[in-house]
């Protein structure tokens, strides 16, 4: 059985440089994600999601798969209780393209389980965080936290 996968695409005025850093930073990503990404974003490194307050839960892992400034950015995603068990691992890819003065950014998350809860929550949860980054890269502001 194929496993199911969601891609969402937005345009966002903004350089690609600046739409980079604000996927790796993790002072960018507490703004419109209230999570940090934590990483040195080299191939193979681990990659960590944790909450933006004083406690920091790590709610995800995963690992860089690969990482081509300001372009391509692919790592895996998954629960921590599941860390090195492979087949629990979903993917996500973000590709960042240039269009007439703006950034098309496609984000594929891949190799999910059907009907899991992870799928049903980044299909909630994916267009809620790239709006708000949409928000923050345009206007400065994110936007309300909606989770």
């Amino acid at each position: 059985m194929e496993k199911p996968q969601f891609v969402y695409v937005v345009y966002i005025a903004t350089t690609e440089e600046k739409l980079w850093n604000a996927l790796i930073d993790p002072q960018m990503t507490s703004k419109y994600w209230q999570h940090e990404n934590v990483s040195d974003w080299k191939p193979g490194s681990r990659w960590e999601h944790r909450e933006a307050n004083k406690e920091r839960t790590l709610k995800l892992v995963g690992k860089v798969l690969e990482s081509s400034p300001p372009r391509r950015l692919v790592w895996t995603w998954g629960n921590p209780a599941d860390e090195g068990r492979e087949e629990k691992q979903s993917r996500v890819t973000f590709d960042l393209e240039p269009v007439r003065g703006v950034v098309r950014l496609t984000v594929t998350h891949d190799l999910l389980e059907p009907g899991s809860a992870m799928l049903k929550g980044i299909s909630e949860g994916w267009p809620k965080v790239l709006s708000s980054l949409k928000s923050l890269l345009e206007s400065g502001q994110p936007l309300p936290k909606l989770w």
